[in-house]
């Protein structure tokens, strides 16, 4: 006998995946607890050194929790060293439980076959005498800035990029990335290095997975953070690009009674969005709940990294959000801004806005605001953004907002 499968409707799908963020519903907990909670369900917190408004992952967390100190994440980061610097999405705070899923990473770093992976390998065979001595002065003088390790590679590194001639740094991350060295803390912006056995603590899970056992525990931790997705979300969420024979684990996960297969549904043509979708089975009463009156949205704004829209080809398929970053664009190019935050509102991401913080003057300013079409005929949430903006104010700690007409406008840039 078949058993008919789940049927989620694309809102379903998107009060599940906002919920699970964190973004929807009572807030976390205050201060280190809270912290703790929304880093847990979201698996990994992404770094960016851009600061025009706020660093991305101060901004991640604003979105979850509000105001909160910055000084209770350092704390958990640098003192109880909850959570370590690694490779995610991208750069990433990551957690220390979660240590033998990313030491899967660190083993099959450099084991690739591709044409850089090759040529790095010989980089690094040339400047053995480079790895020994960043080791050799950490040891003895860690936690340290790269600045400080003399350049003593036998043939600097090349590439296209902003790392051409930084050999140390270039050797720094290929020995982050191996696992061997760790970011101990954070001056001025700059991480400081240090050997990583100094870095984790004692009660550091170190077990060895196989690989198998890593995905099954990697694709769990990405499908509950997005709430419902497809193997291709699953991949680029959490571990992104680290699951192999993923099809094989879902399929043991399903047959284990911890995936859920679902169809999701357009309500009125009846219409099924395309490809295998599923969502863990500890969520299934969780869908059950918002559907029966326990969803409470909110407004607030995204980091261009935030992890709800960090996969751009996912949310334009569940929220009908098309966002592209133009930080690397010419100014005249921008279609929008240099750093722009896309506007949560309820169920929908209903714009986005191109702010700056000016930390000379101590003012928030507000470049623009575009509503999409949607929301723009609808009635936009005017106040709600006003409300979200001078929330972000407050936890930047401007003086003052420079908002102007926009907040009324539809798409109006400001002179």
């Amino acid at each position: 006998m078949t058993v008919a499968r789940p049927v989620l409707t694309p809102q379903d799908v998107r009060r599940l995946a906002i919920t699970r963020q964190r973004l929807a519903g009572p807030r976390p907990a205050g201060g280190r607890e809270g912290i703790r909670e929304v880093v847990r369900d979201l698996g990994c917190v992404q770094l960016d050194p851009i600061n025009a408004v706020d660093r991305s992952h101060r901004l991640v967390l604003w979105s979850r929790l509000g105001a909160f100190d910055p000084a209770d994440l350092d704390h958990l980061r640098f003192e109880e060293r909850r959570y370590f610097e690694y490779w995610a999405h991208a750069a990433s705070i990551v957690r220390t439980a979660d240590y033998p899923v990313h030491r899967f990473r660190m083993l099959r770093a450099g084991t690739g076959s591709g044409v850089w992976q090759v040529r790095h390998r010989a980089w690094l065979a040339e400047n053995e005498g480079l790895r020994r001595h960043v080791m050799r002065r950490l040891r003895r003088d860690g936690p340290l800035p790269s600045r400080e390790i003399e350049d003593l590679s036998a043939r600097a590194w090349v590439s296209g990029g902003w790392t051409s001639g930084r050999s140390v740094e270039r050797m720094l991350t290929w020995l982050w990335t191996k696992g061997d060295v760790a970011v101990a803390g954070r001056a001025g912006g700059q991480r400081l290095w240090d050997l990583a056995e100094r870095c984790l603590p004692d009660w550091t899970p170190r077990g060895r997975l196989t690989e198998r056992e890593v995905v099954w525990r990697a694709a769990q931790t990405s499908l509950r953070a997005l709430g419902a997705g497809r193997a291709r979300d699953i991949t680029e969420h959490f571990t992104r690009g680290g699951y192999p024979g993923l099809g094989g684990v879902l399929a043991e996960l399903e047959a284990a009674g911890r995936v859920v297969r679902v169809d999701v549904v357009e309500p009125g043509s009846g219409a099924a969005w395309p490809g295998a979708w599923y969502v863990h089975a500890e969520d299934l009463a969780l869908v059950e709940a918002l559907r029966a009156g326990a969803w409470e949205g909110r407004t607030t704004l995204l980091s261009p990294f935030d992890n709800l829209v960090c996969d751009r080809a996912r949310t334009e398929i569940v929220f009908g959000f098309r966002y592209r970053i133009e930080i690397y664009v010419p100014p005249a190019k921008r279609e929008y801004g240099y750093y722009v935050l896309p506007i949560l509102h309820d169920d929908r991401v209903v714009g986005r806005i191109d702010p700056r913080m000016d930390r000379r003057t101590g003012r928030l300013v507000v470049n623009a605001v575009y509503w999409e079409p949607e929301a723009a005929k609808a009635g936009p949430p005017r106040a709600e953004l006003r409300g979200a903006i001078e929330s972000l104010a407050g936890f930047l700690g401007a003086e003052d907002i420079d908002m102007g007409p926009e907040i009324a406008s539809v798409g109006a840039r400001r002179p």
